[in-house]
C-alpha cells in the first residue's frame, strides 16, 4: 500500500518525490506547478491495481528484499541502499543540481541519479515510464547514442545516461559492476563528459547545502528537526519569483476516501505571514526578503483588481480548477484537481497578511531588495482602505469554505492588524496625520471585533460574529496582537479549545460540519498553533510534551504533511506541506532553551 513515507528532493526550481523503493513517483517539471512528468503516485498505487513503474522513474533491484534511505547530513541529497535476497545491495543517490558560480546560485531544472554497486553481484533494470497532460499520454521515446528523448506534442524531456541505451529502451536487466550515472533533463544537449558533470554537480550541490545550513539560526533543542524542515520549506520556493508553493503535491486526500482533494503547488497569501516569521528567526533574509519581494508585486498590481487569497506561483491569476480523469488519485482516492477555485474566493484577511509581509521592508534593515518609501506606503494605505471596508462583511474564511460565507473572526482580526500595523509605519515615517488616522481605524475596528466575538456565555472569543462555534484561527489572537496572552478572555479561549477541538494529541480546525460534512483528520498547523499558545499563557511544560509527542508523528525523513489521522497517525494531505514545517520551526523555536540556559 502506498503511503507518505516519501522523500523529497529539489533545488527550488523543481522538485521530485521518492519512495522506499528509490522510484521517482511524483515529479512536477520543469517546475514546481508543471504537468507532474512523474505521477504514478496519482495513479492508483497499490489500492487500484495500476502497474507502479507507469508514471514513475525506477530503478528496479532483482529480487528486492528491503532498503534503508536517509539525507546526506544537512542537505536536500537523498542515499537509499537497496538489498537483494541473495546479499547483493546497491546505492541510489538523488539530487537536484543547486550551486553557486559567477556570484549567482543556479538551479537547472535537473535531477539527478547516481547508482552503484555495493556487495555481491545485484541485477538492476532501468524503467523509465514519463507521462505528460496528467496521465493522460505516456511520454514516446526515441534514442539517441548516450541519451534517450522523451516526449509528446507538449512535453520534452531527456535521459542522459552511462548505462547502456538499448538496456533503458528494453527495460532489460544487467549486472551492475560499476557506477553510473541519469541525469533527466529538459532536452538539450549535455556538451560535456556525463559522468565529469554529474560529480562536479553532485559536490557543489553538496557544498551548497551545507554551507546554507551553516548560515541558519536554530534553537539549541530539535536542530536536527529545524534544519530539515528548513530545507524542505527551501524546497518548497520557486526561486526564480519568490513564490512558496503549499505543497508540492495535488490531490492526496485530507482524508481517507473524501473529496476533500486539492492543488497545493500554489502561493497563499495568507501564508504569508507565517512562513516570514519562520525565515525571520532561521536567519534567512536571501529567501525571506524573495518571498517578501513577490508579495510586494502582488501589492503592486492590487488596484487593478480585487485581490485573491491565491495566486499562482509567477502570480498568475487564473487558477481555474479542472479534474484530470486519467489519474485515479492517490490509491485510488480521486479525483485529481488541476488548479484551485480559492481563487475565486473573497477572503478578507488577505489584506492584513500583505500588510503583515510588507511590514518587514520598513523596520528589516538587512533588507536591500526595495526600499521602504512613501509610495509604498501608499499602496498599503490602500490595503487597509479595503482592510476598514471589509472587516465586517462576509467571506469564506481561513478554511476556504466553498458553500457557505460568515463574517468570520479571524479574517476581522487580520483587517485590524492591516490598520495596526499602518499605525506603526506611519508613526517610524513620522507621518503624525496618519499615525493618528490608523490609530482611530484600529481602535474602532477592535472595539466592534471584540463586541462581535466574545461570547459571554461560551466564555471564550467565537469563530465568527455573533456565532457560537470555535475554530483554532482563535489561537492566533495574541500571536498576531490583537490580545495580550494574559488576557484572561484568551486564556479562557486556549483552554477551551484544548476541550472541544483537541483528538488525541491534536487540535482540529473545527468540528462542526463544512460543506463536506466533518473533518475527519486534524490539521497540522493547527495543533503548532495551540502549541505555542500553551507556552503563551504560561503551560510550558505542557507544551513541551505536546511538541514532543507530535514530532513522532513525523515521517522517516522528518517530514510533515498537511494532516494526520489522530486514530492511526497516518499523514493525510498535500506533501511535503509547507505550513506544517513552519509550524514545526516556530514552535521549536519558542520552546527551546537558549544557547545561553543550556552551556
Amino acid at each position: 500500500m502506498s503511503s507518505l513515507d516519501l522523500a523529497v528532493i529539489g533545488n527550488s526550481s523543481v522538485a521530485a518525490l521518492i519512495d522506499s523503493r528509490a522510484r521517482i513517483v511524483f515529479a512536477s517539471l520543469p517546475r514546481l506547478d508543471s504537468d507532474p512528468v512523474f505521477c504514478s503516485l496519482l495513479r492508483g498505487g497499490d489500492a487500484a491495481g495500476a502497474a507502479p513503474a507507469d508514471g514513475a522513474l525506477s530503478i528496479e533491484l532483482k529480487d528486492y528484499e528491503d532498503s534503508e534511505q536517509s539525507y546526506l547530513d544537512n542537505t536536500a541529497v537523498l542515499h537509499s541502499v537497496l538489498h537483494d535476497r541473495n546479499g547483493g545491495a546497491i546505492e541510489v543517490v538523488d539530487f537536484a543540481p543547486r550551486y553557486d558560480q559567477h556570484n549567482r546560485t543556479h538551479r537547472p531544472p535537473m535531477l539527478v541519479r547516481r547508482i552503484t554497486p555495493l556487495a555481491g553481484r545485484p541485477m538492476i533494470r532501468v524503467l523509465a515510464r514519463p507521462m505528460s497532460d496528467y496521465g493522460g499520454t505516456a511520454l514516446k521515446s526515441v534514442r539517441g547514442s548516450h541519451h534517450i528523448v522523451y516526449f509528446s506534442d507538449r512535453q520534452r524531456q531527456r535521459m542522459t545516461t552511462t548505462i547502456p541505451v538499448s538496456y533503458v529502451m528494453e527495460e532489460r536487466y544487467f549486472r551492475l559492476d560499476q557506477q553510473h550515472w541519469i541525469l533527466w533533463a529538459p532536452d538539450e544537449p549535455i556538451n560535456s563528459d556525463l559522468e565529469d558533470l554529474c560529480r562536479r554537480y553532485f559536490e557543489t550541490t553538496l557544498g551548497h547545502w551545507r554551507l546554507w545550513v551553516r548560515g541558519l539560526t536554530i534553537p539549541f533543542e530539535w536542530q536536527q528537526a529545524v534544519i530539515r524542515a528548513a530545507i524542505t520549506l527551501k524546497l518548497c520556493m520557486f526561486e526564480e519569483t519568490g513564490a512558496i508553493a503549499a505543497a508540492l503535491t495535488t490531490s492526496i486526500p485530507e482524508a481517507p476516501n473524501t473529496v476533500r482533494n486539492w492543488d497545493y503547488r500554489y502561493c497563499w497569501l495568507r501564508d504569508a505571514v507565517f512562513v516570514i516569521r519562520a525565515l525571520n528567526r532561521l536567519g534567512v533574509t536571501r529567501t525571506m526578503e524573495q518571498y517578501i519581494g513577490f508579495i510586494t508585486d502582488v501589492i503592486d498590481v492590487a488596484r487593478e483588481g480585487v485581490i485573491q487569497p491565491v495566486y499562482g506561483i509567477s502570480r498568475e491569476a487564473d487558477l481555474t480548477e479542472t479534474i484530470a480523469e486519467a489519474l485515479a488519485g492517490y490509491r485510488g482516492m480521486g479525483p485529481v484537481r488541476v488548479g484551485n477555485a480559492a481563487y475565486q474566493q473573497v477572503q478578507n484577511d488577505v489584506y492584513g497578511s500583505m500588510v503583515l509581509a510588507a511590514i518587514h521592508l520598513f523596520f528589516d534593515h538587512r533588507l536591500l531588495r526595495k526600499p521602504a518609501n512613501e509610495e509604498l506606503y501608499d499602496q498599503l494605505e490602500f490595503l487597509g482602505a479595503r482592510a476598514v471596508e471589509a472587516f465586517d462583511q462576509p467571506d469564506a474564511g481561513p478554511w476556504e469554505l466553498r458553500g457557505s460565507a460568515s463574517v468570520h473572526t479571524f479574517s476581522a482580526m487580520m483587517c485590524w492588524a492591516a490598520c495596526d500595523r499602518l499605525k506603526r509605519i506611519a508613526r517610524i515615517m513620522g507621518r503624525t496625520d496618519r499615525t493618528e488616522f490608523w490609530s482611530d481605524k484600529a481602535e474602532h475596528l477592535k472595539l466592534t471585533i471584540e463586541r462581535h466575538t466574545w461570547s459571554e456565555s461560551r466564555k471564550s472569543f467565537v469563530s465568527t460574529f455573533d456565532g457560537n462555534d470555535l475554530d483554532a484561527s482563535l489561537l492566533l489572537m495574541a500571536q498576531i496582537g490583537f490580545v495580550q496572552a494574559s488576557d484572561p478572555r484568551y486564556v479562557a479561549t486556549v483552554e477551551r479549545i484544548g476541550q472541544e477541538l483537541k483528538r488525541g494529541d491534536f487540535i482540529y480546525r473545527y468540528v462542526v460540519r463544512d460543506d463536506f460534512g466533518e473533518p475527519e483528520t486534524a490539521f497540522l498547523i493547527c495543533t503548532f498553533w495551540y502549541i505555542d499558545a500553551l507556552a503563551a499563557i504560561g503551560k510550558s511544560v505542557e507544551a513541551r510534551a505536546l511538541f514532543d509527542k507530535i514530532m513522532s508523528y513525523r515521517n522517516r525523513f522528518g517530514l510533515f504533511s498537511e494532516d494526520v489521522d489522530p486514530k492511526t497517525g497516518e499523514l493525510w494531505g498535500n506533501f511535503p506541506q509547507a505550513y506544517s514545517m513552519v509550524g514545526l520551526i516556530n514552535s521549536a523555536m519558542n520552546l527551546s532553551l537558549s544557547w545561553e540556559e543550556a552551556s
